[in-house]
């Protein structure tokens, strides 16, 4: 006799089940999935324990006559697609026809459904996938699954689902981002007694996300059309604290997905601001055209395939690198204010010491009350940073490393320093105190990316060259990413056993830097294998340059000094954080100052 044998019909649903239903909310998205595709408009689900009891999905659909009902319980029986043409260009959520006959294999399921137009409704039990009764019902136009004790007859399954709570949380999750990509909809959510969600229909995205979110100023907006396609959505801002964590909601075509490139591009558009590790918080919609994408790769259809990969992952991240460098604030883009004074004098402005020496600063009045002085600043009044034209009113637009223009922040005018560490500026909409050495590291940071990436870094022979001893793994990665390295400006040979011999080096890095320099790439290169991953060190490389070449706290700086860094600060293309995430300045706005005077 064979050793092969043919598995039992109820034991092969079971095993497909198991790829398909994951957990209670596998239940519940895709049935939801399935409303959504009947033209749903209200969409009701109740869970108990987490789901494991009971999950009741209840919809307003077109419904299904009786016929359609018993088919759509048998496996590959489906009315999204009848040839395998289709599957080129899929337009629906469910495909394939397996989501309702798997999960009745692993529960007690009842169907009720009534199409649009019939007098009366059918009622199906199923048990385990046997179905175990059909009746006439009456309901209203629609559909009701009602999904009792998941996984009873398979309890080595069952075993390893979470606590009622962490299940209601997933469950929960998933209702959340069903109803983010269909605005139109209404959906509700009950767990037990208590009502978790309530979403009547919108009009769009944004009115929905305020329903899930409330008010969410430390959000920004994106949109962006390139390659055919569109992407678009809210993210997090850079802000004074740099972005929020919180969730990272993707939708390729109103289809929630986990997808490595997009995943790639949005990490890589937050580290051209900051080289802290990041999960900001990311509700992102790609619209494109459905045979473009390929969403037949994964049994809970959760992930995608791309038939242009890299274009995809330009388009994600250029969107986001706008938008985080334009900032939450529409109002950016307002000019400084001009206030009209008949003779400008000079007039003291204290340094805000408290505690300390008082001294005084002296400018013009003009610039006290909001006018650009005369006097142009010296040429690289900061030491370090190279001079630039200065940035008035009128100015055009910096670039941004990328090559996409920026929306520039508001004209500040220093007032003085506090502590020789803070930079006390004004402008229309308030005060800000500005940390002049983390604004500093800001802008040499940008300048440093421009030169490392700008095709091949200018490089400088080192006099003596440096002979290094690193650690196997890191001069390893070193060794193997030389030809890459070669292209920012780095010369790295082997030296015999255990030592390098370093023999050029960026000039942007000065020579006492560059052994920190080589170390800290050995580091971060270290197990990695991939020559993209050269920029990410290098991001660390020049972040940290620029926290060695930035005036430090307690540095006092003339008033020159402080309007060339507040103008050099405005052309950068994120202005709220230092490349290691801290924040740029804190403001208290008129509106805030107003209100505590108990103006308004």
């Amino acid at each position: 006799m064979g050793k092969i044998n043919r598995l039992p019909p109820d034991l092969a649903n079971q095993i497909a089940a198991g790829e398909v239903v994951e957990r209670p909310a596998s239940v519940v998205k895709e049935l939801i999935e399935n409303a959504l595709d009947a033209g749903a408009t209200r969409l009701a689900v109740t869970v108990e324990l987490g789901g494991k009891k009971l999950v009741r999905v209840e919809d307003n659909g077109e419904g299904m006559p009786p016929e359609d009902a018993r088919l759509a319980l048998e496996r590959h029986a489906t009315s999204k697609i009848t040839r395998s043409d289709d599957l080129a260009a899929i337009a629906t959520l469910g495909f394939r026809g397996e989501a309702l006959p798997s999960i009745a294999s692993v529960s007690h399921l009842v169907l009720r459904t009534r199409a649009r137009g019939a007098t009366s409704g059918t009622e199906i039990k199923v048990n385990g996938g046997v179905i175990a009764s059909e009746v006439e019902t009456g309901m209203a136009e629609g559909t009701v699954i009602e999904v009792g004790d998941l996984f009873y007859n398979l309890p080595a399954r069952r075993k390893f689902l979470k606590s009622d709570g962490a299940e209601s949380a997933q469950v929960s999750r998933v209702v959340t981002q069903m109803a983010l990509a269909y605005p139109e909809a209404g959906f509700s959510l009950m767990s037990g007694s208590r009502r978790v969600l309530q979403c009547p229909p919108v009009a769009g995205f944004r009115d929905r996300l305020y329903q899930l979110y409330g008010d969410r100023p430390d959000l920004v907006e994106l949109r962006r059309e390139g390659g055919g396609m569109t992407v678009s959505g809210f993210i997090a801002a850079l802000a004074e604290q740099g972005p929020v964590r919180g969730p990272q909601n993707v939708f390729v075509n109103r289809r929630i997905v986990k997808d490595r490139t997009i995943a790639h591009a949005i990490i890589d558009a937050y580290s051209s601001a900051s080289i802290k590790e990041r999960s900001p918080e990311v509700h992102l919609f790609l619209d494109m055209p459905l045979d473009r994408v390929d969403v037949n790769v994964h049994p809970t259809k959760a992930e995608v395939r791309f038939r242009e990969q890299s274009l995809v992952h330009e388009v994600v991240r250029r969107a986001i690198g706008d938008a985080i460098g334009r900032g939450p604030a529409p109002e950016l883009t307002l000019q400084a204010p001009s206030v009209a004074v008949a003779q400008p004098t000079a007039v003291p402005i204290p340094d805000l010491h408290i505690g300390g020496t008082y001294q005084s600063r002296w400018a013009p009045a003009a610039a006290a009350f909001g006018r650009r002085p005369e006097t142009t600043a010296p040429a690289g009044p900061l030491g370090q940073a190279p001079a630039m034209p200065a940035a008035g009113p009128g100015a055009p637009v910096a670039a941004a490393p990328g090559g996409t223009p920026d929306v520039p922040v508001r004209k500040m005018v220093p007032l003085g320093q506090f502590r020789d560490t803070f930079i006390i500026a004004v402008d229309e909409e308030g005060v800000a105190i500005i940390d002049q050495h983390v604004a500093h590291e800001r802008i040499l940071f940008e300048r440093f990316m421009e030169r490392l990436t700008a095709g091949t870094a200018d490089s400088q022979r080192l006099l003596e060259p440096i002979v290094l001893d690193l650690p196997a793994g890191g001069r390893e990665a070193l060794v193997a990413n030389a030809e890459a390295l070669r292209r920012f400006g780095f010369d790295v040979e082997e030296f015999g056993g255990a030592s390098l011999r370093i023999t050029a080096v960026p000039a942007v890095v000065g020579g006492g830097d560059a052994v920190e320099a080589v170390r800290v790439l050995a580091q971060d290169l270290e197990g990695l294998d991939r020559g993209s991953r050269v920029e990410e060190a290098l991001r660390r490389i020049a972040a940290s340059m620029a926290c060695h070449a930035a005036v430090k706290a307690n540095d006092p700086l003339t008033y020159e000094k402080m309007t060339h860094l507040l103008d050099e600060l405005r052309r950068t293309a994120y202005s709220t954080v230092c490349p290691h995430g801290r924040p740029v300045m804190l403001r208290l706005t008129r509106r805030e100052i107003e209100r505590n005077f108990q103006r308004i």
